[in-house]
């Protein structure tokens, strides 16, 4: 009975198991992702109209995900938000993850000085309370877009480094290693060649969480009102502007906040659900 259960929960695929929960996070990851990028096409009304003579209006024809506190239609900017949210998170984890791997392999491979002045920078850094970080970066500099992604990244780099890092260093003590240090090969021959790799794995599962830290983290920034301003809105500014209709049940509150939750959860269960061998590296 368990081994019929299995079965009918984990199928194989181009010689990788994957079960429900990994078919349907991935669904819904690309679900948003295709919603942020065909946002401006398939909104109903421009996000700054107002389109009812009611504030907080509930679902109904025409405004399916209700008005905001100004009688904005919820669905455009719900919509709108996904792009903001989604393109800003995955450029900054983008830049993140390339830069601290590289700079991870790097350090992994030359050593001495180079490696030691490097982990004390990023380790100073990666003290910095990330809020914190971006409260000050923001409140100085304006926000952007471009100042939200580079703030976003920066935090992160420290992150990224550390576990590249620690994945080359393991790798950087093999054999293979020795031999092809003994045929000559230069250090960008085996960061690229040797070590990447046997660490490119692990690094993109690294990779989806980092996803979803920055997704949190900029949502946490915009409720506090240093993310977008308006009438741009991502989904935490989304949840921050219309707090007021929180007594009320308003969908304006609460759709944004399970769009939040639905983009994290299903980037963390995918992760969770990734075959074996994509998610180890020793499989």
């Amino acid at each position: 009975m368990t081994m019929a259960r299995a079965t009918s929960s984990t199928r194989s695929f181009l010689g990788h198991s994957y079960n429900l929960v990994g078919v349907v996070s991935s669904l819904v990851i690309l679900a948003w992702t295709l919603v942020a990028i065909f946002a401006p096409y398939i909104i109903p009304h421009p996000i700054g109209d107002i389109v009812d003579d009611d504030y907080f209006g509930p679902m109904r024809q025409g405004l399916w995900l209700g008005s905001d506190y100004l009688g904005r239609d919820m669905l455009s900017r719900v919509l709108m938000g996904a792009r903001y949210t989604v393109g800003i998170s995955l450029a900054a984890v983008s830049i993140a993850c390339f830069s601290g791997v590289v700079l991870g392999m790097i350090a992994a491979v030359t050593g001495g000085w180079p490696d030691t002045c490097l982990s004390r920078f990023l380790d100073a850094m990666n003290s910095i309370p990330s809020k914190l970080f971006g409260l000050v970066v923001v409140a100085a500099v304006g926000s952007s877009i471009p100042v939200l992604i580079l703030t976003l990244a920066v935090i992160y780099i420290p992150g990224a480094y550390r576990f590249a890092r620690a994945l080359a260093v393991n790798i950087n003590t093999m054999d293979f290693m020795t031999v092809a240090r003994v045929r000559g090969e230069s250090t960008v021959y085996l960061i690229g060649s040797e070590i990447l790799p046997n660490i490119i794995r692990p690094v993109l599962a690294d990779f989806g969480l980092r996803f979803v830290f920055i997704v949190l983290l900029l949502s946490g920034l915009s409720f506090l009102g240093l993310g977008l301003q308006p009438p741009l809105a991502d989904w935490g500014a989304l949840v921050r502007e219309n707090i007021g209709g929180l007594p009320f049940a308003a969908p304006a509150v609460i759709v944004p906040s399970l769009a939040i939750a639905s983009l994290t959860i299903s980037v963390n269960l995918l992760i969770d659900n990734l075959p074996q061998k994509i998610r180890d590296r020793d499989a």
